[in-house]
């Protein structure tokens, strides 16, 4: 400890470095408890008030130095304002001066967190409300979207004729379907149940007039003999009493037959009272 008297210290300067090595601090304690660059504690401790920025800060100094150190910061800061008298004109500031002259007015670090905070959910919120909104835009313009009628085709070409297809009527299910094959007015029933995809069922050559009932006529590939026929109807729509004799269906390929008429929605899971599903 320093044996000399803090109060025997004529300068201002002087009492402050007494009292702090009376404290056993350094200069850059001080310095890291003040937020004051050691410099401006130098030239505070040496009395050298024209090397600091200006007399308010000057006094701000000594103020939070003396705060720091265990002495009256508000006496040594009235007592070094009437000292150095009125402040300097701001202009020969320099812009690396402008450093915080008391701790106790600068914003405590969790105010700056709230706000930062508050400004990333202000932003946040724009962006949602904007992606939204940008959202509904295009929504609007695809329901309002209509398709273009495509141009009617010059020289079409006319579709293959099948008109002499022959061999055996084959159902392929492309997907899990039921359907039931029977002869017309209430005849035989000749196949009912389910078929998986990738089975088949030949309608046998013995057949008089076979017809076909089922709710997913997409789901059956129907071919005579090496002729594919298109759908036998609309997808996910029953259809009832369709013939499936050879020559009805090499029709529609030739377009002589308009798509089966749509009955009611069959069951499924009946019970197969015919010849297996040939794989």
């Amino acid at each position: 400890m320093s044996d000399i008297d803090p109060g025997s210290v004529t300068t201002i300067g002087e009492r402050l470095r007494v009292a702090r090595e009376a404290k056993k601090m350094s200069l850059a304690e001080v310095a890291s408890k003040t937020r004051i660059p050691l410099r401006h504690l130098q030239h505070i401790e040496a009395g050298e008030w024209d090397a600091l920025p200006a007399p308010t800060y000057s006094v701000g100094f000594a103020r939070s130095y003396a705060n720091a150190i265990g002495l009256n910061g508000n006496e040594i800061g009235a007592e070094l304002r009437q000292q150095i008298g009125s402040p300097r004109p701001t202009y020969e500031t320099p812009a690396s001066y402008y450093e915080p002259a008391d701790p106790a007015r600068v914003p405590p670090r969790s105010l700056a967190l709230v706000a930062g905070g508050i400004a990333i959910l202000l932003i946040a919120a724009y962006l949602i409300w904007r992606s939204m909104a940008v959202d509904n835009v295009d929504a609007a313009e695809v329901v309002t979207a209509q398709p273009v009628a495509p141009a009617p085709a010059q020289n079409q070409p006319a579709p293959p004729q099948a008109a002499h297809a022959t061999g055996p009527v084959v159902l392929t299910a492309t997907d899990e379907v039921w359907l039931r094959i029977y002869e017309a007015g209430g005849g035989a029933s000749l196949f009912q149940g389910v078929l998986q995809a990738g089975q088949r069922f030949e309608v046998p050559a013995t057949a008089q007039a076979p017809q076909i009932r089922t709710g997913r006529p997409q789901a059956l590939r129907v071919t005579v003999g090496s002729t594919e026929i298109p759908p036998l109807g609309q997808p996910e729509q029953t259809i009832n009493d369709v013939s499936l004799r050879a020559a009805d269906l090499a029709a529609r390929v030739n377009g002589a037959a308009a798509p089966a008429p749509a009955g009611g929605t069959a069951a499924t899971g009946a019970t197969p009272n015919a010849p297996a599903p040939q794989q």
